[in-house]
């Protein structure tokens, strides 16, 4: 059954609310804070994610919210912030409030806000707003990827050195380079060229959109992913763990890509791993 139509206009507006938030602070020395050595917050991610929440609160507050800078709420204290917190809230919106934060803070305009909405543990809706760019990537389970209210589909290249990719790197990469490295090298030497643009929600949107032909990356939370997943698969392309797994939010490890350059994104992880 489709959903209600507020459901995604609350989404976009929320998208639109926390760009706007952005755009305050952006390159104007916002506050920044260290959650670990390189893990940064600014005064935007906060507030963008209370904005969201109390909008939730008041619209639909029997509705669940898993955000990365204050956690779960409106679950119960033994769900945790993991998978089982899909049985405490038939809903529940899933917002990286600003997805990009190192970029941000250091004034590189490439960032953005990640909200998704599961029902009973299934995305169902997803929105991902790149407010420089003015960029609003959308999608309904069953009904398209939309890219500022035009159809998105994945590129048709199918041959890895035609290839333009995408990854990331953990913020425990100092401490655990070699794999990480290895699978980076076995992508240079097969496709045409790797970028690493520092925002997993925006790196699927582009995915979506035919910009990149795939993308891979580990180590990363379900507010990272959760959006331009169904984004990206809404779009036509495929996504799945890194041992060609159904996707699951909490393992961390994702490859996404336009269908036709799966097997080989996956031999060469594979490759790298052996």
């Amino acid at each position: 059954m489709p959903l209600d139509p507020v459901y995604l206009a609350t989404a976009i507006e929320a998208a639109l609310s926390a760009g706007r938030i952005h755009l305050e602070y952006f390159r104007r020395n916002p506050r920044v804070e260290k959650k670990g050595p390189i893990d940064l917050v600014t005064a935007a991610d906060v507030e963008a994610e209370q904005s969201f929440r109390r909008l939730i609160a008041d619209r639909f507050p029997s509705h669940a919210v898993l955000g990365e800078e204050a956690g779960a709420s409106g679950l119960s204290k033994a769900a945790g912030v993991g998978r089982a917190t899909a049985v405490a809230a038939r809903w529940r919106w899933i917002i990286d409030p600003l997805d990009g934060t190192t970029n941000f803070a250091h004034g590189l305009a490439f960032f953005c806000v990640s909200i998704a909405l599961e029902v009973d543990g299934q995305t169902e809706l997803a929105v991902v707003y790149d407010p420089v760019g003015k960029e609003l990537f959308s999608a309904e389970r069953g009904g398209g990827a939309w890219l500022n209210g035009e159809p998105l589909r994945v590129s048709s290249r199918d041959v890895l050195i035609d290839a333009l990719l995408c990854t990331g790197f953990p913020y425990s990469i100092r401490e655990d380079q070699r794999r990480q490295v290895d699978v980076f090298a076995g992508f240079l030497g097969r496709s045409r060229a790797v970028r690493r643009l520092g925002s997993a929600a925006l790196d699927l949107s582009y995915v979506a959109a035919g910009r990149f032909d795939g993308f891979w990356e580990e180590q990363l939370h379900a507010w990272d992913v959760a959006a331009g997943v169904l984004i990206v698969q809404e779009a036509g392309g495929r996504v799945t763990g890194y041992d060609d797994e159904p996707i699951d939010l909490f393992a961390g490890r994702i490859v996404a890509s336009n269908g036709a350059l799966h097997g080989a994104m996956l031999e060469v992880i594979r490759a790298a791993y052996r």
